[in-house]
């Protein structure tokens, strides 16, 4: 047993403190007037003394260098080992403290954990950071140069990763016990560049010298099985002649924001499970003596492998399984530790599933306690109704994940074998109530027979879990009554509904400490812990001295993001602009092509009339294309050959300009989110099942133009519809269009502006360089039948855009909506979500240590 755990070799965490009583805001708060009292005292010159020695001697073992020769990077890898080890004793200090509790513990399985960088949530949380920067001050310094030399963790690509992040933090804030489980991929998505306007990928070599953070944990690990054949028996089933890949364990410690509570972030890398045929190396037979080697280390170099090819598909299928496999092993392991009996396993462990990528953790369960624990199937079925829950992140058919069966037969035999026991012990179950319903059971069925044969993970994970949730009151909403409304229907208990939620620590007090300052000297800083807090900002939405301020912080954060972009990728951005970011995944559900054709049409009508007061604007994208996915590729590409035309052109130069910023990451969007004046959410009402990047820029003071989808639809009515600008067809006017045939021609016809703009765009803006890729892009529109209905909205979309401009030239009027929208954000942070999921789904309870 490793050493951290040898005090206590269960995972669950510890009993923790109640947070601090929470500053309440003055009753007239003066903004010149002395700042809110901290949470925390500040350090002691004793304290900070004896941080200068433990700084001095992690330097020495990170770097061999002492103060003088120290460079940024050398502190920022020694301020990385000192608070990983601070957090690691007070995990140990808590195990030994938690030896006689059993407190159920949260398992949160997903494929990404898009952590970013780690150092500064790491030193705020341990209330290190004044002193730190202090410290580094007397070494002509700066702690901001340290903290920009720390690279973004490569473990997860958009909202899905960084959810579960956020949720981990939000675990360890509310002191739920909790273990995250995940894959180390060693190259993480890509490394995103732009070369003549295409995206190129490079690996994401994030890992290159190593990761200051990890604990390697060489003593757990667990062999996972592929491939072999199935023997049936008197003693039950056995997976036999299988080729076995050995997971190895890397602990990561999240921790509470200035409490004494961490959750874990355990992720699995892949290794050979047996050695290297040295015999055929020595014989010069380099490649095969080292196959299964690289076979194997295969599993975790890359998040989300091109699954347009059929060792793409195979590969990605085979990290689904690891990853599960390892988990589930080691889940067993640690409850058999607490209890023998493995039938209390659901008061012991729930098991919650980020979207479908660990279904397979449901036929591994089960297969695990069959065979390896020789349970009866219906004693391991129970279990596993009592331990699984499932979050749906997609309301798109397409989007849902299958697998050809032809493809786990070959890979996962037995594990295919359960899935059929689970499919037909279901289909006898409704047909019991409903006989005769063929159509019925076609649909619930696990097994697809309507398109070769493939796997429904959605529907496997909806059999197993007793709770399945959608993300946002839309989403869930048409989950249970279009989705899977045939589930619904047969078990409409399991269908919940828990809104997402951001982590306010990283996304406000982190990434905008001049906001969090003018919100501290206002309110208070109580919302640091408790977001609802903010409510009280609500009475200086009139107040002209905050409006300054306002306005004056983000100036400050525009400021810093145009040097950031001019240092780092040569862009220009005027900071006096308005800034209009649409920053997110490139899809085609996401309508970027919808903003990019507005830019169009706002760049041809100041061509037409460039002596009109236009309103300057930057239009700023960023967000990575699956390197599978066309369609994206090209959407990346028509940005930007726009921009070059666009940026270039005299006539508009001084009024409009776009950006395409590559690589975007969560350290970028620190940057760009508390700059953002104008928030594009903006994708067809419907297929976006809630965002949080919409959730981030609104507590940044951004406005939001949107879409009625998602969770825009619950942020305008906790900020008011009338602090928000909401245009375009609903899901339910989106249902009768499509009831009918939908002509995007018709569109083009009667829509002049969208006209113009298309038309520039397919002459490649009257012989640009760029002609064919901006057709190919257009065509998507046109000729492919606008799938996303961007022209059907083009029109309400662009009157909307000129109610923005109407409202920035009214700068008390814009800051008012700002002050409201900051102010009535206090239900999207992610500590409410996960209590949610703590009370409805999860049964755990948080802890409080004053009980004791």
């Amino acid at each position: 047993m490793s050493s951290l755990e040898s005090s206590s070799a269960e995972l669950s965490n510890p009993p923790l403190s109640r947070p601090e009583p929470s500053n309440p805001p003055p009753s007239s708060p003066e903004l010149n007037g002395p700042a809110a009292s901290r949470p925390d005292a500040p350090q002691s010159p004793a304290a900070i003394s004896a941080l200068r020695d433990d700084i001095r001697r992690a330097l020495i073992h990170a770097s061999a260098k002492d103060y003088a020769a120290a460079g940024p990077r050398d502190w920022m890898v020694a301020l990385a080992r000192l608070a990983r080890n601070r957090l690691a004793e007070r995990w140990v200090a808590h195990r030994t403290d938690d030896r006689e509790r059993h407190d159920k513990t949260v398992n949160y399985l997903s494929m990404e954990f898009l952590v970013g960088r780690m150092l500064r949530s790491a030193l705020d949380a341990l209330n290190l950071t004044p002193a730190v920067a202090q410290l580094m001050d007397e070494s002509e310094l700066s702690l901001a140069d340290a903290l920009e030399t720390e690279t973004d963790a490569g473990l997860g690509n958009g909202g899905l990763g960084r959810l579960a992040a956020c949720y981990m933090e939000s675990l360890a804030e509310c002191n739920i016990p909790s273990v995250g489980y995940g894959i180390r991929y060693q190259f993480g998505l890509f490394e995103q560049r732009i070369k003549d306007g295409h995206q190129i990928e490079r690996p994401d070599l994030w890992l290159a010298v190593g990761s200051p953070w990890e604990f390697p944990r060489l003593d757990i690990s667990y062999d996972v099985h592929f491939k072999g054949r199935v023997e049936h028996g008197e003693d039950g089933a056995a997976w036999v002649d299988t080729e076995p890949v050995r997971a190895i364990a890397f602990d990561f410690f999240v921790p509470g924001y200035r409490s004494n509570a961490v959750s874990l972030l355990r992720l699995w890398s892949a290794n050979p499970a047996t050695e290297i045929d040295l015999g055929k190396f020595n014989r010069g037979d380099f490649i095969p003596a080292m196959e299964e080697q690289l076979s194997s280390s295969a599993l975790s170099s890359v998040l989300y492998p091109n699954d347009s090819t059929p060792t793409g598909q195979e590969l990605r299928l085979k990290q689904e399984y690891f990853f599960s496999s390892a988990s589930l092993q080691d889940i067993l392991r640690r409850a058999l530790i607490r209890d023998r009996d493995l039938r209390r396993l659901p008061e012991l462990m729930a098991i919650h599933l980020n979207d479908t990528h660990p279904a397979l953790s449901i036929p591994e369960l089960m297969r695990l306690l069959i065979d390896e624990h020789q349970l009866s199937w219906d004693a391991a079925w129970a279990i596993c109704e009592r331990t699984f829950s499932y979050t749906n992140h997609t309301l798109m058919q397409e989007a849902l994940e299958v697998w050809p069966v032809n493809l786990l037969e070959r890979l996962l035999p037995r594990v295919l074998e359960i899935i059929y026991e689970i499919n037909a012990r279901l289909l006898r179950r409704v047909s019991a109530s409903r006989p005769g319903d063929d159509a019925l059971l076609s649909r619930l069925s696990i097994i697809d027979e309507t398109h070769g044969r493939r796997v429904r993970m959605a529907n496997l994970s909806i059999a197993a879990s007793h709770r399945i949730n959608g993300v946002s009151r839309l989403h869930s909403g048409i989950v249970r009554e279009r989705l899977f409304a045939d589930f619904a229907a047969i078990y409409p208990e399991r269908f919940v509904n828990v809104t997402n939620g951001i982590t306010p620590r990283r996304w406000l007090l982190g990434a905008n400490p001049a906001l969090s300052r003018l919100l501290n000297e206002c309110i208070g800083s109580g919302w640091h812990k408790d977001l609802n807090q903010l409510v009280c900002f609500a009475e200086f939405a009139d107040d002209s001295s905050v409006h300054e301020r306002l306005a004056a912080v983000k100036q400050e954060n525009k400021q810093r993001l145009a040097d950031s972009l001019r240092a780092r990728h040569g862009l220009d951005m005027e900071p006096d602009w308005l800034l209009d970011v649409q920053i997110k995944r490139i899809h085609e559900y996401k309508r970027q092509l919808l903003n990019l054709l507005y830019c169009v049409h706002r760049y041809l009508c100041i061509k037409a009339e460039p002596k009109q007061d236009w309103q300057a604007r930057t239009v700023l994208f960023a967000g990575k294309a699956a390197p599978g996915y066309h369609a994206a590729k090209c959407i990346i590409k028509a940005i930007n050959a726009t921009a070059e035309v666009i940026n270039q052109d005299p006539d508009t130069c001084r009024r409009l300009r776009l950006l395409f910023v590559p690589n975007y990451s969560v350290s970028l969007a620190e940057v760009i989110i508390p700059a953002a004046e104008l928030s594009e959410q903006i994708s067809m009402a419907g297929t976006e099942a809630s965002g949080t990047g919409n959730m981030k820029l609104a507590l940044n003071g951004a406005l939001t133009i949107g879409t009625e989808d998602g969770a825009n639809i619950e942020i305008s009515e906790a900020a008011g519809r009338e602090n928000i600008f909401l245009f375009g067809h609903t899901a339910a006017s989106l249902k009768e269009l499509n009831a009918g045939h939908y002509d995007p021609y018709r569109y083009y016809r009667d829509t002049p502006g969208a006209a113009a703009a298309l038309d520039a765009l397919r002459s490649g803006f009257d012989g640009s360089k760029h002609s064919d890729e901006l057709r190919e892009a257009t065509s998507l529109l046109l000729e492919a039948g606008d799938s996303y209905r961007v022209l059907a909205d083009f029109q309400a979309y662009a009157k909307t855009q000129a109610r923005v401009d109407a409202l920035y030239a009214d700068p008390a009027a814009w800051q008012r909506m700002a002050v409201h929208n900051i102010a009535n954000m206090g239900f999207f942070s992610s500590d409410r979500a996960v209590a949610e999921y703590a009370r409805e789904i999860w049964a755990v309870n948080a802890r409080d240590e004053t009980a004791k």
